[in-house]
């Protein structure tokens, strides 16, 4: 791969944005999921949950 130096006008025709629309779909995303997981958690009767590193929850 080679580099050039770009234009005046090729730098001016040139978009950025693609990684912030990314990282917003994504958090977007987990934040529905972590709505979805806390409804269930709520919803429940019983149950339980197991987090990584070493926490433990248990409702009845």
């Amino acid at each position: 791969m080679t580099y050039r130096v770009l234009t005046k006008e090729e730098c001016d025709q040139h978009k950025v944005g693609e990684g912030v629309t990314l990282a917003t779909v994504m958090c977007i995303a987990a934040i529905a999921v972590m709505a979805v997981v806390v409804y269930r958690l709520f919803m429940s009767g019983k149950g339980s949950a197991a987090i990584p590193g070493g926490w433990k929850f248990t409702w009845n």
